[in-house]
């Protein structure tokens, strides 16, 4: 081995055997399944805040966001990242109060599904077990492009084989997440969110220094067509430019929407130890998104100005997501330091794959064995054969994501956009109509859950397809079609009991209190 290829490992093994160490310290903490899947209600204002942001960020902020960028100028990119941090704002300034609050009140729930079940008192478990499935659907493939991240990066580092370092990878993900849960999950989020943001500055630094200083990366860019414009887009095969319309720009703002919907990140709002903090984690919730985001889209831009150098050779399609392993790879070469920063580097991106991948596989196995098996089908277990089970069904979902995510050139930031839209338009729609219309019920919710979650699927075969106007993200006519159901839906049939009214009027109360 190299210097550079011994300073990296190192620096890797390192970090996976701390993520590791934590695994085995929070199982210690774990007393029964509300433990485990939601570390008791007892996360810090930070924790909260930045467990939730590396779970939502994935490899996508490290990955998918600068690739895109490399290609095709910063329109694309930059409307996405806008909506994003919108959307983070928004989430955080009006459902996590509210959610935490509410799923304590409603059964004292534990995950997503069980909230919907306690808040709209659906007894025939309809609700949960369309919940649970939703969140197996569009989770496993989630969790799939993680597994991919993973794959690419040590696969385009080392030359190892794709399929094995992928499942390396998976191993020890599962590994740490399914000992210690939650906790485990949220206290290596918060270590990874901070290795995530090092490995940002330490990549955009040497990557403009590489380039030739700002002022060049800056002259390449302005010498492409549209690179650098907010309504044109940039591409690379022709060398030309074409219209970022008006429609397209909005579409991707609504990439926003999704928050409302995210399982992984509406359990960070619901694990916090006092409410009353969260004001503070929104603060640093949103500070560090708007930061990442921005540095991301600009590692794409300075990237291609390494090109235009001659430092880099030119990445054409899926290949552009691997922008950051390609920088880190060349400060690796440069004495044993910067190979150790080099690892750091890449230890960020395992950071911000692995942060959602054990927070998406507990969500899943929650919906397996809580809400399924228990839940639905009055399977009864002790505490010990619930986190058995919960376990077990951690390692299988992890199996069915290796197997999807086995192809090499599968895009990161095209799995993560369409599970991204299953989760807001089926999810984000019931969870704002639960929070804040007295008059929902549980027909409207089930309703409007089956109809967004199917819309995804129609709008992203059927009708995008056909081009022009219907060419837009899917995620805002499913979000827009799921919100008209459940207030038809809800309108046209009986109110919610006079028990139910009284527990939102609650908790209402209790969101307006300081």
């Amino acid at each position: 081995m190299t210097t550079a290829q011994i300073g990296i490992s190192v620096t890797i093994v390192v970090y996976l055997i701390g993520m590791l160490l934590i695994g085995v310290w929070c199982s210690k903490k774990n007393n029964d399944t509300g433990d485990f899947y939601l570390g008791g209600r007892k996360l810090g204002p930070f924790v909260t805040a930045m467990s939730a942001e590396a779970s939502d960020m994935s490899s996508w902020l490290l990955m998918g966001l600068p690739g895109l960028a490399y290609l095709t100028g910063i329109a694309d990119a930059g409307w996405t990242a806008i909506g994003l941090a919108i959307g983070t704002y928004i989430n955080w300034l009006i459902v996590a109060k509210r959610i935490r609050l509410y799923t304590h009140v409603a059964g004292n729930s534990i995950t997503i599904p069980d909230f919907f079940h306690n808040r709209f008192r659906d007894k025939s478990g309809l609700l949960m077990g369309l919940s649970a499935i939703v969140i197996i659907i569009f989770f496993i493939p989630y969790t799939a492009s993680g597994f991919a991240a993973c794959g690419k990066l040590f696969s385009s580092l080392f030359g190892v084989d794709y399929f094995w370092a992928m499942v390396i990878s998976a191993i020890v993900i599962v590994g740490y997440t399914a000992t210690g849960g939650f906790l485990a999950a949220s206290t290596t989020d918060f270590i990874q969110s901070i290795i995530m943001s090092l490995a940002l500055l330490v990549v955009l630094g040497f990557g403009v220094y590489s380039a030739g200083g700002i002022g060049a990366v800056l002259d390449n860019a302005k010498s492409l067509p549209g690179y650098l414009s907010m309504t044109q887009t940039y591409d690379p095969a022709t060398g030309t430019a074409s219209t970022y319309g008006a429609l397209s720009s909005f579409s991707m703002l609504c990439w926003g929407l999704g928050y409302f919907g995210m399982p992984h990140i509406l359990l960070r709002f619901m694990a916090i130890e006092d409410e009353k903090k969260l004001k503070l984690s929104r603060r640093v919730a949103s500070t560090w998104v708007v930061i990442s985001l921005f540095v991301a889209l600009m590692i794409g831009v300075v990237g291609l100005g390494m090109t235009k150098a001659g430092n880099l050779a030119f990445l054409e399609g899926s290949t552009s997501e691997t922008i950051i392993v390609r920088i880190a790879d060349l400060l690796s070469q440069n004495g044993f330091v910067c190979a150790v920063l080099a690892g750091l580097i890449l230890a960020g991106i395992l950071a911000s794959t692995m942060s959602t991948a054990d927070s998406q596989l507990l969500a899943a196995s929650s919906s397996v064995s809580e809400n399924l098996i228990q839940g639905v089908f009055g399977k009864k277990m002790t505490v010990k054969q619930s986190m058995t089970c919960a376990r077990l069904t951690l390692l299988g979902i992890s199996i069915i994501g290796v197997f999807l995510a086995r192809d090499p050139n599968s895009s990161v930031f095209n799995i993560v956009s369409f599970a991204w839209a299953g989760f807001g338009a089926s999810f984000g729609p019931v969870v704002l109509f639960a929070l804040f219309w007295r008059r929902t019920n549980r027909y409207g919710a089930i309703a409007g859950m089956f109809a967004g979650g199917v819309m995804v699927f129609v709008w992203k075969y059927l009708i995008a397809p056909m081009g022009g106007l219907w060419d837009i993200y899917e995620l805002m006519p499913a979000f827009v079609i799921a919100c008209l159901v459940i207030w038809i839906v809800s309108v046209l049939t009986p109110a919610p009991s006079e028990e139910i009214a009284a527990e939102f009027d609650k908790v209402k109360a209790l969101n307006a209190e300081e």
